[in-house]
């Protein structure tokens, strides 16, 4: 009792005038900057982990080439296994609308983390002080030594800034209401009476000062502590309305709904479901389907264009050489195998036609080279079969 019988007795004789305009109320300001970062990451992870399933095959002539088939499908670089670098590559290109993937001589594929480029119209762009990690390259790439893949005409960071802001305070202010809600509320009262007297005490503090630290030791009491018991003093009354107003309930299912709609916003500007993302199974082969056509897609063949460009010569694409990038979101056989029985069986296609649209190869001696076509699709004259 030694310290609030000594902030009791500098406070008597004095005018609450005195001192309680020096009182802070505690407030805290929270940022909620972390939605932004939520909300990305799920959905570009979410595609970039998708991509970074990817497989590379090569074909035509110069098919045999295990250098490259090493680098693409097993270990691009000393750090880094070829999921984790496919991953890397296309969150950084839907992040920031742009990749660079340079090509160093010990045939290694690193991702740049920094670089300047120089746009010519008559000749091949440059890419200058280029930047991996902590190393600055002091040489320059030209666009034809370099992978460099573009997404859209502005980065993500750029349409999203506005938006972020506005989702941050409405979020800010949802959670200080539903916090608000369960706020210990309380007054202090003291009865003081005579007339000024500022001065320090031993260790140099006022009365306010005092009376501002006593009421902190309160907060901190009922903040941390399970049970909490505050001295009552005559002349001095702590009053608590935490009990004895009633406040409005804010379901804490409205803050996670706004959280769902801020990844629902991410989701249309990248093309991808956002039911996916979310984890729900409703409609769940739509959605695949929309992901497939309207994401994966376009991305697959930004890649497998640059790539072909990149890794052959003219001549060579000229001569059938091909880069194609298989295994993404690849189609479950077993559900699709009442269509590929009636797409080989009316004739329309060859089995080799449709092995390649999955993802497969060709079968061996020109087998699948045949059209195969059951008695129900023979061509008939007057009604009967021939």
């Amino acid at each position: 009792m030694g310290i609030i019988a000594d902030w009791w007795h500098s406070i008597r004789g004095s005018s609450p005038d005195d001192w309680l305009e020096e009182l802070e109320l505690i407030e805290t300001e929270s940022k909620r900057l972390y939605l932004k970062k939520i909300a990305i990451d799920t959905v570009l992870n979410f595609v970039a982990r998708i991509m970074s399933t990817a497989t590379f095959r090569l074909t035509g002539p110069d098919s045999n080439n295990r250098e490259w088939d090493y680098i693409l499908n097993v270990r691009p670089n000393l750090d880094m296994s070829a999921a984790f670098f496919w991953q890397q590559v296309f969150y950084r290109l839907l992040f920031d609308n742009e990749v660079l993937v340079i090509f160093t001589e010990d045939n290694q594929l690193l991702i740049a983390d920094g670089f300047v480029r120089r746009e010519y119209a008559l000749y091949e762009d440059v890419f200058e002080g280029v930047r991996v990690k902590d190393y600055c390259f002091q040489k320059s790439f030209r666009m034809s030594d370099v992978i460099y893949l573009e997404y859209n005409n502005c980065g993500l960071e750029e349409i999203t800034k506005g938006l972020f802001k506005d989702y941050n305070e409405l979020f800010g202010r949802m959670m200080e209401v539903a916090m608000r809600n369960n706020q210990i509320r309380a007054s202090v009262t003291v009865d003081v009476t005579g007339t000024t007297n500022e001065k320090g005490d031993a260790e140099g503090k006022t009365r306010s000062q005092r009376l501002q630290g006593f009421i902190d030791k309160i907060y901190e009491s009922f903040r941390t502590n399970s049970v909490a018991i505050v001295p009552k003093m005559k002349g001095f009354e702590y009053e608590e309305y935490t009990n004895k107003t009633q406040v409005s309930n804010q379901s804490v299912e409205e803050l996670t709904n706004l959280k769902k709609s801020l990844i629902d916003d991410v989701s249309r500007i990248i093309g991808a479901p956002s039911a996916l993302i979310h984890g729900e199974l409703s409609e769940l082969e739509h959605n695949i389907k929309a992901l497939r056509r309207i994401c994966m897609e376009p991305l697959v063949k930004k890649l497998e264009d640059e790539l072909n460009a990149k890794l052959f010569q003219k001549t060579q694409v000229v001569s059938g050489n091909r880069l194609e990038v298989w295994g993404v979101l690849p189609y479950d056989l077993a559900e699709m195998a009442a269509q590929i029985d009636k797409l080989v069986s009316s004739g329309a296609f060859y089995v080799d036609e449709i092995r390649n649209e999955l993802e497969y190869d060709e079968l061996p001696n020109g087998e699948g080279k045949k059209i195969i076509r059951t008695k129900n699709y023979e061509e008939t004259e007057g009604g009967e079969k021939k």
